[in-house]
């Protein structure tokens, strides 16, 4: 039988570079009787910003995790001007997934759901056409269908709003979603919509990518994940990785190329923001070991 793992207290900071910061922190919670199991830092020399995430064991632990906030931010945080956050490992994502007509990222991240290897719950699924449908039942997972035009784009964004809000979802997967996000729905999920696209942008835009890529006798192919902003594709990066191609591809083994490192790409990107790994600050993305 697994033995179960301890409940960890998750810690993500940033903050004016300055001198004794791991000190402060990694005193404050051996102070309190905490064991350290993780501690990732980074300070950024042209910013002047130091970056850290710190996990550690609450079994023993003498502050409940009610008074832990209160607790650091008067000790530590307010004196060193920190922005922070504080999560618990107990404490399971609810995710949902946003989808069009494509579905490769969907099954590979329901299959990874399915394995136990991401520990988030699924409570929706929503669609703007009926081709995921089945895919959803096939998971057990409800399948909202919201079919978007320019006529009702505004009217059906706010049911969307409105099942995220019903289903408590703390954060949203665009998996090929081919739907703008409005300002109003990126500003209810800051740093939580993630999203996944081909890397050929901005040199290829528009329709058939990998086309284009063909015809240009492109070598590399790639995707990148990144939170979503309101400026289109533009927002801080979590996730990219490349596959070469050569003259010997077609653009339909180009196409299936890009699916397969989308998927991986994407599925990195998800397991790195449910481990609260991720930390943005300004348009860039520390993502901590």
């Amino acid at each position: 039988m697994e033995k179960e793992k301890p409940v960890t207290a998750i810690l993500r900071i940033h903050c004016p570079d300055q001198r004794g910061l791991v000190a402060r922190v990694t005193d404050f919670i051996q102070r309190n009787n905490g064991n350290v199991v993780a501690l990732d830092q980074h300070t950024d020399k042209i910013e002047s910003r130091f970056f850290m995430r710190i996990e550690w064991e609450l079994d023993g632990f003498e502050l409940t995790k009610e008074q832990i906030a209160p607790a650091f931010q008067h000790a530590i945080a307010t004196p060193c001007h920190m922005v922070w956050s504080l999560d618990f490992s107990d404490r399971i994502p609810r995710m949902a997934i946003m989808v069009s007509k494509m579905s490769h990222c969907l099954y590979d991240l329901l299959a990874r759901y399915q394995g136990g290897e991401l520990p988030v719950e699924i409570p929706i699924i929503v669609g703007n056409h009926e081709a995921m449908a089945e895919v959803a039942k096939q998971f057990d997972i409800p399948f909202h269908l919201l079919k978007i035009t320019k006529e009702n784009k505004a009217e059906q964004e706010k049911i969307q709003m409105k099942l995220m809000k019903d289903n408590n979802i703390d954060f949203i997967v665009l998996a090929r979603y081919m739907q703008i996000i409005s300002d109003d729905f990126i500003k209810a999920y800051p740093n939580r919509i993630i999203n996944i696209h081909h890397s050929t942008l901005p040199a290829f835009v528009g329709a058939k990518p990998y086309h284009q890529a063909y015809n240009r006798g492109v070598k590399l192919i790639g995707a990148t994940s990144h939170y979503v902003t309101a400026d289109l594709d533009a927002g801080p990066i979590i996730e990219q990785d490349i596959i070469r191609v050569s003259h010997h591809d077609t653009p339909e083994t180009m196409v299936q190329k890009g699916k397969d490192v989308e998927k991986i790409v994407l599925a990195r990107a998800v397991e790195a923001h449910v481990a609260r790994k991720t930390l943005v600050y300004m348009n860039k993305t520390v993502v901590f070991n």
